[in-house]
């Protein structure tokens, strides 16, 4: 019997349930704030999250689930927040968080340790790129992590409550 790789990642979930929670709350004018006039609102930046989710693991590594997303062809290279004449309200971000969380959670639970090294390649200007199921892995864990603290920053340079990936969880 193989073990999946849900317990070397528990709190990545206490993580997509944060930011979740946090985009739930928000108005669509809470939603339209950013870092900076040329920077991404939250929505962008909470829509490129879950959509490079799908990207890596339906795209790159031909997982399924993407029909279940928003992101139904993961490997156009258009995501949500490339039209900011769309913006996107909190109900579709947390629909898109959520969606794009039961895929990662699927490969957590199927994927086992010695499968961490099978490797993947795609291309990049014309040039292969080799990725692993631990580095894509990784690359997630991280890209979630940056923008959910990114989206918190701003929430609290707007005096918003901010996000706090790292505090205890409620038992």
């Amino acid at each position: 019997m193989s073990v999946g790789l849900t317990p070397f990642y528990g709190g990545w979930r206490t993580y997509n349930t944060r930011l979740v929670d946090a985009i739930r709350s928000l108005s669509n004018e809470q939603l339209e704030v950013r870092a900076a006039p040329d920077k991404w609102p939250i929505w962008a930046i909470a829509a490129h999250t879950a959509g490079a989710r799908v990207y890596w693991l339906c795209g790159v590594f031909k997982e399924s689930g993407a029909e279940t997303t928003p992101f139904t062809d993961p490997m156009s290279g258009v995501g949500w927040e490339d039209d900011e004449s769309t913006p996107r309200g909190s109900a579709e971000l947390v629909g898109a968080l959520e969606s794009s969380w039961k895929i990662v959670e699927g490969c957590l639970e199927r994927w086992t340790p010695a499968m961490l090294k099978d490797e993947f390649s795609r291309e990049i200007g014309g040039k292969p790129q080799i990725h692993t199921r631990q580095s894509v892995l990784m690359r997630l864990l991280t890209h979630d992590a940056y923008h959910s603290g990114e989206i918190s920053q701003i929430l609290g340079a707007h005096g918003l409550p901010e996000i706090d990936l790292w505090r205890p969880a409620r038992t």
